[in-house]
């Protein structure tokens, strides 16, 4: 990709972080199967395992025993995207993923409190046909981060409580893109057009509040800082050019991604012994992520020197509201369900056709005695349809249509140790 005089990446790589179905922008949302039953209500309140670790650390307070929970959350998105222009469509373009999650929470003493979370805030992947014509703004995406995230908590009163941490986050990336319809002499329209790879780490960190109006009715807030991630050393590849320059080229350069803030209040009411409602109102600073720019020595792009591609991107912050109820059928088995609504967060592109999502969730818990418990949820996440345009690197405009729909399935183990 970093030939001299070399203008096709300006967007065959603006896709360095694809979609994801089933959240804004390349958000992940699921961190718990407890908390996908009941579509991620109450988060930074509930509290009823180890996992609220990574919505709220202030509710390890809430625990008198130490905790584990372990989850396993399986992600298979059906996503359609048509090119009306040259009457191709690409079905499911999203492969499913698995998303696994790990928390310990362990009291000092009757005030403090500490934690250990393992788990994703952010991550994508996709996978378009080799040979579509769009072929240099499409293609296979990859991005990985795990965030590893150590918590202390304090319980100042009987009301008040605080928390706050520190995150360690590992990022991958990996990415292909394909010549399409670009005039390169002795192409093929499968021929790879360009790669990139690289991976870094990355630390940010993380605060909460939880006020106990009473034993019944509490409420919770949380802050996850920005992150800036940084490809100092990512390794780019050029295999093919339609200006001057060797295919097949390679060196390195820098690319800065942001991983926005994310703020979360949520509220938990147990209403009689069965019932209880939750809900939580949470928002994301996407104006945050203005633009993908890489840059290297050995590049000279139309956007100037030393600069080997720069897309701009159109995002607002967004919302995303979310409400449920848990009901207590007997001593061994609750159940819970939930419905979300996510704001759209940027203007789609064939890279990110973000969309308005609607979630439909549903779960229980089984407790197999006073110490361990398993969980299970299910959400049908359904995006709205929607049409856009993009121009491909030589600036024609194409029109295309997409469509999706997301099942996301997940397990979960818990324990208390007496």
């Amino acid at each position: 990709m970093l030939n001299k005089n070399k203008a096709i990446p300006l967007t065959a790589l603006a896709a360095l972080i694809s979609f994801n179905v089933h959240s804004a922008g390349f958000q992940v949302a699921e961190h718990s199967a407890s908390g996908l039953g009941r579509a991620f209500s109450g988060e930074a309140a509930v509290a009823d395992n180890a996992s609220v670790l990574a919505r709220n650390p202030a509710a390890m307070t809430l625990f008198d025993t130490a905790q584990f929970s372990g989850a396993l959350s399986i992600i298979d998105p059906v996503v359609d995207v048509k090119d009306t222009t040259n009457n191709q469509s690409s079905n499911d373009v999203a492969p499913m993923q698995i998303v696994p999650a790990a928390y310990y929470i362990s009291p000092i003493n009757d005030k403090f409190s500490w934690g250990l979370g393992l788990f994703t805030t952010y991550g994508v992947a996709t996978d378009y046909p080799d040979d579509i014509a769009a072929g240099d703004m499409a293609g296979d995406t990859s991005l990985v981060s795990v965030n590893l995230n150590p918590n202390v908590a304090y319980r100042f009163n009987e009301q008040w409580s605080f928390g706050a941490g520190f995150n360690i986050v590992y990022a991958h990336a990996e990415l292909n893109r394909h010549v399409g319809v670009l005039p390169i002499t002795g192409s093929n329209p499968s021929d790879k057009l360009i790669s990139m790879e690289g991976d870094t780490f990355a630390y940010g960190w993380n605060v909460g509040v939880l006020y106990e109006l009473d034993q019944d009715n509490r409420f919770g807030f949380g802050y996850r800082s920005s992150v800036e991630i940084d490809f100092d050393d990512g390794k780019f590849t050029d295999h093919k050019t339609t200006i001057t320059g060797t295919p097949g080229t390679s060196t390195t350069g820098k690319l800065a991604v942001t991983l926005p803030d994310i703020m979360e209040f949520s509220g938990f009411h147990q209403i009689n012994e069965q019932w209880a409602t939750h809900y939580s109102l949470q928002w994301t600073q996407w104006s945050d992520f203005k633009e993908l720019r890489a840059t290297g020595s050995g590049c000279n792009s139309t956007s100037g020197a030393g600069i080997c591609f720069l897309k701009e991107e159109k995002y607002e912050d967004n919302k995303r509201w979310s409400i449920g109820a848990t009901y207590a059928y007997s001593a061994a088995l609750t159940l819970r369900a939930g419905l979300a609504y996510d704001e759209q967060a940027g203007e789609a592109t064939l890279s990110i056709p973000d969309s308005d999502r609607f979630w439909y969730a549903t779960g229980a818990t089984y407790a197999f005695s006073d110490n361990t418990s398993i969980d299970a949820g299910f959400s049908l996440v359904q995006s709205k349809d929607g049409s856009f345009e993009e121009k491909n690197s030589l600036g024609n405009t194409f029109t295309f249509d997409s469509e999706g729909v997301a099942y996301i399935a997940a397990i979960q183990i818990n324990h208390s140790f007496n």
